[in-house]
């Protein structure tokens, strides 16, 4: 709408392109339209008029096209100097860097599930990882408080290096605890892009916020719409956490006798406090490794 492709169009999902079915859509009719000009035809109608963005935008006088970081709101009117062209673009570097550290320090909204947090927006993985949909298709990736409560305050979270292909469902991020070790299921297929540097030195205690500093890698996932299908988010995620705590229970009363029934929620460090059930029991069930 910006560029004035189309006269009247809102975003309701946060610019998250790569999710977005209308975007799919204008990009599939303006390649269409872009190969009919190429052979010499004129597409007719309204839908003939249809073209990318970038090219409607490019049509403007050099120092009148706006910076993408503009037209989403993040800063005031400045020009594109690379046309359109963002990865090329240090300041589009430097930005989607500065913006992304200013975003994770910011506080998460969540929701309380049986005493669990689980945060709005965020999608989750049956083995208790989140993702986080940042700028076009890179995510950022961590631990949820269930998994973080479960098993206690982490000496050790080891990231593939950056650079790394990473495989949805595949076992790529280490855990430690003392002489005990978990493996973690990927959320997303993608390319590691970074490593949360804080969490590498000094772990995970439980008095960390699971969806904010303590994220533990950001990726770039080329086909990010197809993995998304495989996780919840919304309801479904809320549904799947409130059957996770009521298994739990299970798992404990199967081991340590019935629990009292007096209302309270489960504390932290449920590992910690009942050895007993097992690291690998508990790893087994609820990480899904």
């Amino acid at each position: 709408m910006q560029a004035g492709v189309v006269p009247k169009k809102f975003c309701r999902i946060d610019y998250q392109c790569a999710t977005c079915a209308y975007d799919r859509a204008m990009r599939h009719v303006a390649a269409e339209n872009r190969q009919l000009k190429e052979k010499g035809t004129i597409p007719a109608g309204r839908r003939g008029r249809i073209v990318f963005w970038k090219d409607k935008l490019r049509e403007l006088p050099v120092w009148k096209q706006p910076c993408l970081h503009h037209m989403i709101g993040h800063i005031e009117f400045r020009s594109c100097t690379h046309d359109y062209e963002c990865a090329n673009c240090e300041f589009d570097q430097y930005f989607s860097d500065q913006f992304a550290v200013h975003a994770v320090v910011q506080p998460v909204d969540v929701l309380d599930i049986k005493g669990f947090k689980i945060p709005h927006g965020f999608y989750l993985h049956q083995g208790h990882t989140w993702v986080k949909i940042e700028e076009g298709s890179t995510v950022r990736v961590g631990l949820d408080d269930f998994a973080l409560r479960l098993l206690g305050p982490l000496d050790q979270i080891q990231a593939p290096l950056m650079g790394k292909q990473l495989e949805q469902g595949r076992q790529d991020i280490s855990l430690r605890r003392k002489e005990n070790n978990a493996k973690l299921l990927s959320p997303v297929s993608g390319v590691v892009t970074d490593v949360n540097p804080e969490l590498r030195e000094r772990g995970s205690g439980v008095d960390v916020d699971p969806y904010s500093e303590g994220w533990i890698l950001r990726m770039h996932c080329a086909n990010l719409r197809q993995d998304l299908k495989h996780l919840m988010i919304g309801d479904q995620a809320t549904e799947f956490i409130d059957q996770e705590v009521e298994r739990l229970y299970e798992v404990i009363e199967e081991t340590a006798g019935p629990l009292a029934a007096d209302g309270g929620y489960l504390g932290d460090d449920i590992f910690g406090n009942l050895p007993q059930i097992g690291w690998q029991k508990l790893t087994r069930e609820f990480l899904r490794t």
